[in-house]
């Protein structure tokens, strides 16, 4: 199923799942999930506070629980008397509001690796976005008045479901919650012309990290390496690609991470972007105000972000 994260006018925010045009309520149901012994003692160990409700509780209520409660919101998918609500009525917010961790990759699609001149890399390069990066689906994101080189990176963004140590890649699959995309949007100033390179700070900036506008549940995309991933610039095609390009496809990269890290319920694993990004045009393409980005994943939607 496709969840989406939504206001309406006067409220607050609420949780709901896409059919077609519409949008079913599902705000009481993820609300009314109970967690499982194990995960609540896994969240307090963390000093993680248990989510009162929204997408993150449903993440961080481990599989019984999810599957659950993914049964009652079928039931109510189906009953005729479940209210729906037009999207275009909607303001769409990102599916988790403030992850705990945002991991990027850096160069992990080979044709992306050749236009930055460089071989591809034997590991994955692993990069960090602030959690205060994100913001929503159709936002308009404001360029810092000093960046000059404002960026655009179309990737698929993995939504952990389940904490993940040390975890073998035949079993990485199973700790993905869902899919979604982002827009890993880089002040180019801050990896190339200064040094040492600071990319972390270059993926940073309030607004930086476009995410939605839904997650689309695991099991509604059994293989991540199946995905056509395009990003348009102001209705232009900027980046086309298959996901089985990836160098370090979906499950490698949560093995490895896992490995030095563990991944928590409601991270996201930005997964790297194709060629095409504006920094290695002739002449290079960067982003100015105005500008509208769009990244689509059929399978998952359209992620649309303005520069403002």
């Amino acid at each position: 199923m496709k969840f989406v994260a939504f206001a309406q006018a006067g409220s607050s925010r609420r949780t709901g799942v896409l059919q077609d045009d519409s949008v079913v309520d599902v705000t009481d149901l993820l609300e009314r999930i109970a967690h499982d012994p194990q995960t609540l003692a896994a969240l307090e160990s963390r000093g993680i506070e248990p989510a009162p409700g929204g997408l993150l509780r449903w993440l961080q209520a481990g599989d019984a629980a999810r599957g659950l409660t993914q049964q009652q919101i079928h039931e109510r998918l189906a009953s005729s008397k479940a209210a729906r609500l037009e999207l275009t009525a909607l303001q769409l917010l990102p599916p988790v509001p403030r992850p705990g961790k945002i991991i990027g990759v850096g160069r992990n699609y080979a044709a992306h690796a050749k236009e930055t001149g460089v071989d591809p890399f034997e590991k994955p390069r692993i990069i960090f976005k602030v959690p205060s990066s994100i913001a929503a689906p159709g936002a308009t994101v404001a360029k810092p008045p000093l960046v000059q080189k404002m960026d655009f990176e179309g990737e698929l963004a993995v939504v952990i479901g389940r904490f993940a140590s040390n975890v073998e890649p035949h079993e990485a699959l199973a700790c993905v919650g869902g899919y979604s995309l982002v827009n890993d949007l880089s002040a180019r100033e801050f990896q190339f012309d200064v040094n040492p390179a600071q990319t972390t700070f270059a993926k940073s900036a309030d607004g930086f990290c476009p995410f939605g506008p839904t997650l689309v549940t695991a099991d509604e995309i059994p293989d991540p390496q199946s995905l056509r991933l395009r990003t348009w610039v102001n209705g232009a095609l900027m980046q086309e690609a298959s996901t089985q390009e990836m160098l370090f496809p979906v499950a490698s990269l949560i093995s490895y991470l896992s490995q030095y890290i563990t991944l928590e319920p409601g991270d996201v694993l930005a997964t790297g972007t194709p060629a095409g990004i504006g920094a290695f045009r002739s002449p290079p393409v960067y982003l100015t105000r105005g500008d509208c980005i769009e990244v689509t994943i059929e399978e998952i939607g359209s992620l649309v972000t303005t520069i403002g």
